[in-house]
């Protein structure tokens, strides 16, 4: 009889974060010799990797574990990641079919607490107080299946506490992955062919405050200059971030892209002390003026909430026209999310879901008019380009500035760095042709 691998097959809901964490466990299947398949295949092991940022979030973990099970009921079914950590024995009430319960730390154990579980199958929930958590968990990946960005995670946790998240209380305290292992992860990806690196985290901007010797300035510095890397581009960060010596740092950091995703939530400055966000309005205004001025065509993208409890027809109004004066690249937009555990899910004048709504329909119309506008200035301009995709004659990637651009072509571009020179905006992409 022909011997048969085990094999692993995952879904992944939530953010970059997670699917970091979901690729560095499937190298430890791996490893151990499992094959990974495609999530519609049978497999042996499923992992469901959750999100817990909205009650939404909360709904499609369980719908997607439900499903999972009925893809092959004699496998071993674990909900792992934040909502796993949330919700914890509820879960196993909930949709019984989950086997193994992981929350957000022991993930490097994974592989032995399904070994033990297929010995006994008696414990199964392994989710333990986050906030007991003092140390980085090493998880490593070499490899991010057809990308060509590979994301590298520095940092885990947060200690803002903003009022309407539940983040911090299902990743824990900051804490910093060491220089030395962020640089070599960083060697690892460029061996395997990356050329653009993604530094994430819960909370990128406190990377290293816990560990007393480093910052986020000096683990973007650390792998600017390896051989091979030629893009390193931030997820998420706060404007208070932006001061004198970052941007005096960054403007000596050439592969660094010109992009930079500032966290908003509100332009209103009384929603966003009811908020618990550490900067004002006129803070944010001059981060973004100043990383303007060292970058003309720099992108800033972000997050907005509507329908934070409280806010008043006045206060939406700020933030829209605040919305106008930034003139954002990209806003992802959020309805607010009552989150149990948190102190804003316990505030007056909750706003219902159709006043809702109608501010996120009234503010999608001014932050797509911005959108457009940013990405108008570039036509008949050249712009360098990392291409992530060639079908059909097509081929299209992404530019420092996190513009999607389009070329016809019959090459194949995948993972190469060409200059285009810009001729029209069709829909939300750039379209061009390629000049060298």
């Amino acid at each position: 009889m022909d011997f048969q691998p085990k094999r692993i097959s995952t879904f992944t809901l939530g953010c970059k974060v997670n699917q970091y964490d979901t690729e560095a466990v499937v190298e430890l299947f791996k490893a151990e010799g499992y094959e990974e398949v495609a999530f519609d295949e049978k497999a042996d092991v499923y992992i469901v990797n959750t999100c817990t940022v909205t009650h939404l979030s909360d709904r499609k973990c369980r719908q997607m574990l439900r499903k999972t099970k009925k893809l092959n009921p004699n496998s071993v079914l674990i909900a792992m990641g934040c909502y796993a950590q949330a919700a914890g024995e509820q879960i196993k009430i909930d949709v019984p079919e989950v086997d193994l319960i992981v929350g957000t730390n022991k993930r490097n154990e994974i592989i032995q607490l399904v070994e033990n579980y297929k010995m006994n199958q008696e414990e199964y929930n392994f989710v333990g107080n986050i906030m007991d958590v003092e140390e980085f968990e090493e998880l490593h990946i070499s490899n991010m299946g057809e990308h060509t960005r590979a994301y590298l995670k520095i940092q885990e946790g947060c200690n803002n506490y903003c009022t309407y998240c539940i983040i911090p209380y299902v990743r824990g305290k900051i804490r910093s992955r060491k220089i030395e292992n962020v640089i070599q992860e960083a060697k690892r990806l460029i061996e395997a062919g990356f050329k653009e690196i993604i530094l994430t985290g819960i909370h990128v901007a406190s990377y290293g405050k816990d560990l007393g010797n480093t910052s986020l300035i000096e683990a973007i510095s650390a792998i600017h200059d390896l051989e091979g890397l030629e893009r390193i581009r931030l997820s998420s960060i706060e404007p208070v971030v932006v001061t004198q010596e970052f941007l005096e740092a960054i403007a000596k950091l050439p592969k660094l892209c010109h992009h930079f995703h500032l966290s908003l939530q509100s332009g209103s400055d009384t929603v966003l002390k009811r908020m618990n966000r550490k900067y004002t309005t006129e803070e944010y205004r001059q981060s973004v003026e100043e990383l303007r001025r060292i970058w003309p065509d720099v992108a800033i993208t972000t997050d907005i909430i509507v329908g934070f409890p409280g806010e008043t027809k006045e206060e939406f109004e700020e933030t829209a026209q605040f919305a106008r004066e930034i003139g954002f690249a990209q806003v992802h937009l959020f309805p607010y999310s009552v989150r149990e555990g948190t102190v804003a899910a316990k505030m007056k004048e909750q706003l219902d879901s159709q006043a809702k709504d109608e501010r996120l329909k009234a503010l999608k119309v001014i932050t797509d008019a911005s959108q457009h506008a940013f990405m108008e200035q570039f036509v008949e301009t050249n712009m360098e380009v990392l291409f992530e995709k060639s079908e059909a004659g097509k081929a299209h990637g992404y530019t420092s500035n996190y513009i999607k651009v389009e070329v016809v072509t019959s090459d194949n571009l995948v993972n190469t760095l060409k200059t285009v020179h810009v001729e029209c905006k069709v829909g939300e992409a750039l379209e061009g042709k390629c000049i060298d």
